[in-house]
């Protein structure tokens, strides 16, 4: 399988708006930052979506794919639904609906945000044909010929979730803490994306001490840490980091085995 990084930022963005820092200013296209996503690409071809930031559009026009099998939501926060819209182009393309896999709660945030999308409205210029999926953490589906598992993390003080693809990587973003449950299925990874927002501590999200501390727990190959502010100059920071540990970019790709 591939994984490609269409947003490694947190919810302002890299650059933040009227900032003129030195990250916010750099010319370093790693320094560029929309709101946090991934596409998992499968095997067998299929397209596998998690979250749809506000820069949905901007993201795919980056990274492009003529295809959308299935969209994971990880939670309802902003940052990670506003760009649903943009999605219709894919329904017009393979002529059917998207299918969407989340909680119970998400499922219905969605349907209270996208009131318009459940309901008899003008056609207009269209409108995102989906699916409704309920996902419960710890039960597996499967997607594209994919094994994929829901996990349990925590936000905060509000249930989200992770996602494991395959047998060797997972993508554990906008968490603040790793139930017990959880911790044994991020054992043994090629690859872990790890939300890292930034250097000093945070309530709802692991800064970078708190992600170095989770890394030397799970011990993966390879980590990838994610949701960066603009704390994280590309060059400087990874310099410093842990051998096996770098912070993502946008349009990173990496091609992984699906058992």
């Amino acid at each position: 399988m591939r994984v490609t990084v269409l947003g490694s930022g947190t919810s302002h963005g890299v650059p933040v708006i009227g900032c003129d820092c030195a990250v916010c200013t750099s010319p370093d296209p790693k320094n560029k930052r929309l709101r946090p996503s991934i596409v998992v690409t499968t095997d067998s071809g299929e397209k596998l979506l998690v979250d749809t930031p506000p820069e949905m559009r901007m993201a795919l026009l980056a990274n492009p794919m003529s295809r959308l099998d299935a969209i994971l939501y990880t939670h309802s926060h902003a940052d990670h639904i506003f760009g649903l819209d943009d999605i219709r182009v894919f329904n017009y393309r393979q002529t059917t609906a998207i299918p969407i896999y989340a909680e119970t709660s998400v499922l219905d945030d969605i349907q209270r945000i996208y009131e318009y999308i459940f309901k008899m409205t003008p056609v207009g210029g269209g409108k995102p044909q989906v699916e409704l999926h309920t996902l419960t953490p710890g039960e597996p589906l499967t997607l594209g010929g994919l094994s994929v598992l829901p996990m349990r993390v925590f936000h905060g003080r509000l249930p989200i979730l992770a996602y494991k693809f395959g047998a060797k990587f997972a993508y554990v973003t906008d968490v603040s803490a790793i139930p017990a449950e959880t911790l044994p299925h991020l054992q043994d990874l090629d690859l872990l994306m790890l939300d890292a927002v930034r250097r000093e501590p945070h309530e709802t999200h692991f800064h970078l001490d708190a992600a170095l501390e989770v890394v030397a727990q799970l011990k993966p190959k390879r980590t990838l840490l994610t949701h960066l502010s603009h704390d994280y100059d590309h060059c400087v920071v990874n310099a410093e980091l842990p051998a096996g540990v770098e912070l993502a970019y946008d349009g990173q790709t990496i091609d992984l085995p699906s058992a």
